[in-house]
């Protein structure tokens, strides 16, 4: 197994942090499964650690409800569901589970997070798991029943599903739906120039003393950043990549972004980056987007990024080859020697 705490992203604008004029306040944690980072631009110091606080205490309450598979508000949803039971909601979960299974809809379900069997059938529901690979029988046996978060259906909140088989997952929204938690609470409390970083999903806030936040997208490959991007005020930045948690028998990678039409982890595709612009929902774009992306596949993965109208897209397929957006392509900045690029419009 792969430690959990590669990053997707590389802050490169952090390495030189302490030259700065204004104090920057910055604090680390671990949660939902990996290492978050936010950092506050202020001349109040104790203004940007006690925002910095309140973030980090709305990160472990996200966390802590909307666990998959450790006692939480999710998981007694997830036994309501198995047994067949209507179970009352909360406004919020009411409201994020509404939000969750629209935008899957707008992906054409590819990723799906009504599909938590399956992901437990792979070992990817656990924060440590093992090489091993699941009974065919058993995804076989899944796939003939194919339950979506599409069965589930809520009046007057209260859920239920059209299939027992249900099970919600929220890991791949969570962390998108952290970041716009974590700009609103920065902007609540005076704070307007800030960088967050939630295991490689990031959000700016204004800028670190007029520049730009810069930002480094990683190969899934390779050390270091393949190119570097400077972030707009607002804008979210999400990679879907291979390389974080993942394991591998007889030398194959299974990797936990799983194509629930077959039921197995994708192969064709090493990693996936969006950028989203502004917007109240841009961090939850960023995290939610870039997975139908990703599981589309080499034919389809183009028309799914307009269907989801996200322009700025970068794919590295599994033979390495990088595909670029025209409009991304315009904004990045390479390290060293350009790689060769397959630029679309």
């Amino acid at each position: 197994m792969r430690p959990l705490l590669t990053p997707i992203l590389l802050l490169v604008s952090l390495l030189l942090a302490a030259c700065g004029r204004t104090p920057l306040q910055e604090q680390q944690a671990y949660v939902f499964g990996t290492r978050v980072e936010v950092i506050v631009v202020s001349d109040q110091p104790e203004t940007g650690r006690q925002a910095i606080a309140a973030v980090l205490r709305e990160f472990d309450r996200l966390h802590r409800t909307y666990h998959a598979w450790q006692p939480s508000e999710l998981t007694a949803i997830n036994n309501a569901l198995a047994e067949g039971r209507p179970q009352r909601l909360t406004p919020e979960m009411a409201h994020f589970i509404q939000e969750a299974k629209n935008l899957a809809a707008q992906g054409d379900n590819l990723f799906d997070p009504g599909i938590g069997r399956l992901i437990a059938l792979w070992g990817f529901h656990a924060d440590e798991f093992t090489a091993h690979l699941p009974d065919p029988t058993a995804i076989a046996a899944w796939r003939k029943d194919a339950p979506s978060i599409a069965d589930i259906v809520i009046e007057q909140d209260v859920i239920s599903s059209r299939k027992h088989q249900v099970a919600l997952d929220f890991g791949g929204y969570l962390k998108g739906v952290a970041l716009d938690r974590a700009a609103a609470i920065l902007r609540e409390q005076g704070i307007h120039n800030a960088l967050i970083n939630i295991g490689g999903n990031v959000m700016a806030l204004g800028s670190k003393e007029g520049r730009k936040w810069r930002i480094g997208i990683q190969h899934p490959r390779q050390p270091g950043p393949m190119a570097t991007i400077s972030l707009n005020d607002g804008e979210a930045i999400g990679t879907s990549g291979d390389y974080q948690r993942y394991f591998e028998v007889d030398g194959k990678r299974y990797a936990h972004l799983i194509d629930p039409r077959t039921g197995y982890p994708v192969q064709h595709t090493e990693a996936v980056t969006v950028i989203i612009p502004p917007g109240p929902r841009a961090g939850t774009l960023s995290d939610a987007s870039s997975k139908p992306i990703f599981i589309a596949g080499p034919d389809n993965w183009r028309e799914m990024a307009r269907k989801m109208q996200i322009a700025l897209v970068l794919r590295v397929d599994r033979e390495q080859h990088i595909f670029v957006t025209e409009a991304l392509k315009k904004r990045l900045e390479f390290v060293a020697q350009p790689p060769a690029l397959t630029v679309l419009p």
